[in-house]
């Protein structure tokens, strides 16, 4: 096993290593949503008057639907496809009503899903300089020979990558560093939990680790449950996986990158 992979489960297992993790990842709910009240009170009005195509209208207009429905995103895209069905705007008519109007407004008024927020914390991690180098626009990244981090966004360092460094993958990057001369690529995911898309978000990883001729080291920045001592998928692939593939916690980022 990798060394850095073998140190991050230990850390995991035997270590406060939620209690560390939260200082990168501070999942915290955030706020109600703010519902435009020009927008909430055309909702109103239909949903009194039991106006079924303004009240379905009104409540797309919206950035949360109130009911999770497989037919909504296709009528965001086609609005007159509203018009065209009305069997489905009656069944998603009587779902809404049958909610109530305060229910509704608390529903479309929803904080984001923690998974949806958990990817820019990382970013804002790095900004903290918890690594202990600046983050530096492109100009001044490769201006200095010092050890920084480069500063953007994900495509943007998906771009830089594919510059500087023969990347051919096609997905942003989360990190791109230069310590001890040495570049430094990699991705950083928090698997909450195993299947689904967590499986997919670890693949993403994976794929990095299997580029060739990256003029640079490869890392898979990952965290959460694939370090419990487990027959699941992820945790196999740790025990299995070549000795080459630096797979590690952000919390032996710091250790890892000064040893290059």
């Amino acid at each position: 096993m990798n060394h850095w992979t073998e140190l991050s489960i230990e850390f995991a297992n035997q270590r406060n290593y939620l209690d560390e993790l939260f200082r990168v990842y501070p999942c915290i709910p955030e706020n109600i949503r703010e519902i435009d009240e020009s927008k909430w009170e055309s909702v109103e009005v239909a949903f009194k008057t039991k106006n079924k195509i303004d009240l379905i209208q009104s409540l797309l207009k919206l950035k949360l639907f109130p009911i999770k429905d497989s037919y909504v995103a296709y009528l965001r895209h086609d609005h007159g496809a509203i018009m065209r069905n009305p069997a489905t705007v009656d069944r998603l008519w009587g779902r809404i009503y049958e909610l109530g109007l305060n229910e509704v407004y608390s529903r479309c008024s929803d904080p984001k899903e923690m998974n949806r927020q958990i990817g820019p914390l990382f970013h804002r991690w790095l900004k903290k300089k918890e690594l202990g180098v600046e983050l530096l626009e492109e100009k001044q990244f490769l201006a200095t020979k010092e050890n920084s981090i480069l500063s953007g966004s994900d495509s943007q360092l998906l771009d830089f990558a594919q510059r500087h460094l023969n990347y051919s993958g096609t997905k942003g990057l989360d990190f791109i560093g230069r310590f001890n001369n040495k570049y430094v690529i990699g991705e950083a995911k928090f698997l909450t939990d195993f299947g689904g898309h967590q499986n997919a978000q670890f693949a993403d990883a994976i794929n990095l680790l299997e580029q060739s001729n990256v003029n640079a080291v490869k890392i898979a920045i990952l965290d959460g449950v694939l370090y419990i001592r487990s027959n699941e998928k992820m945790h196999r692939f740790l025990k299995e996986h070549p000795e080459e593939f630096n797979i590690l916690s952000s919390l032996v980022l710091r250790e890892f990158l000064y040893q290059i």
